[in-house]
């Protein structure tokens, strides 16, 4: 295939979930609302984090004051977008827009795993080596590990822009979900693409799939070393708001990417779990079970009201 045929298509239709301007206005109220949801939601956290001395000295929230932005930075790769669909007849998208929405998913969601590991690394020598916490978890490397949760997402997502690339895309152009993304991308090349989803499952699934298993592992070995009930109830609770972030985030992911690229009716509703449900849902879990965030942003409220009238004053 010559390379003028290569660069026939230039646009993509995406699918969406509907075609009935009633369905579709009531879907854009509901999307907006988890959207705005997850702003103020993380925008919260992570001002929380920085305004308070004590949790913005500690490793664990700085490390929750960072997946609070990657959360931020990932449903708006691809939030944005459906909701102006919502509004249009035609959901077009062009090819090269197409290719920056696969990249920056792909980037930011994979820093995210990454960084999740991170978290469970921190949780595990917080509870099983609290003596020298402080010491292993200094901020330096804190900054160290959550750079490189960011280049391993780069790294990731640049193999799998430049696989997508290279294919050829000269027919079909109906993307069958709201947001381009790998597995139904490729289906629409004009070549053979069993390699390359062989290449694309072992570096997503992979990825997926190993980092779902040192997190389990990880929290498993907490629990494990801890030999009093009272220590296990404490480690259990501590870390019961990561292990349902792990699953919801995770659990779909490993569906979407650890197989081969075949379609099911549910893609689309698994695809919204983990890229508009999990980020909206991340701030509560881990501040309705958290009382120290809780109640660092009862002060900061405070803090703020007081601040307010002292200006109107």
């Amino acid at each position: 295939m010559d390379k003028n045929q290569t660069e026939v298509v230039r646009e993509f239709f995406l699918s969406g979930f509907s075609q009935t301007s009633s369905i579709e206005a009531g879907l854009f109220v509901l999307f907006l609302f988890f959207y705005v949801s997850t702003w103020v939601g993380n925008v919260l956290i992570m001002v929380t984090v920085a305004s308070d001395k004590y949790l913005n000295s500690s490793p664990m929230y700085f490390l929750l004051g960072n997946l609070s932005f990657l959360d931020l930075c990932y449903s708006t790769v691809t939030t944005p977008k459906l909701l102006a669909d919502f509004l249009n007849h035609e959901k077009l998208i062009s090819y090269d827009q197409c290719i920056v929405q696969l990249f920056f998913l792909h980037f930011i969601g994979a820093a995210e795993m990454f960084l999740l590991t991170v978290m469970a690394y921190d949780r595990y020598v917080a509870i099983c080596h609290p003596l020298h916490y402080t010491t292993v978890m200094s901020r330096g490397l804190c900054c160290v590990l959550v750079a490189a949760s960011w280049i391993g997402g780069f790294v990731h997502s640049t193999v799998q822009t430049i696989l997508t690339i290279r294919l050829p895309f000269c027919g079909p152009n109906q993307v069958n979900n709201f947001f381009c993304d790998v597995p139904p991308v490729i289906k629409l090349a004009c070549a053979d693409t069993f390699v390359t989803e062989l290449l694309m499952v072992s570096n997503s699934g992979l990825i997926s799939t190993i980092s779902f298993v040192v997190l389990v592992s990880s929290y498993t070995t907490i629990l494990v070393k801890i030999r009093s009930k009272e220590g296990r109830r404490k480690a259990l609770s501590t870390c019961a708001s990561h292990l349902m972030v792990v699953t919801l985030f995770f659990g779909p992911c490993i569906f979407i990417y650890a197989r081969p690229f075949s379609t099911f009716s549910v893609d689309k509703m698994v695809s919204v779990l983990y890229n508009v449900i999990t980020p909206m849902l991340n701030p509560l879990i881990y501040t309705l079970r958290n009382k120290e965030v809780k109640s660092a942003m009862q002060k900061l409220w405070v803090r703020t009201g007081l601040t307010w009238r002292d200006q109107e004053t």
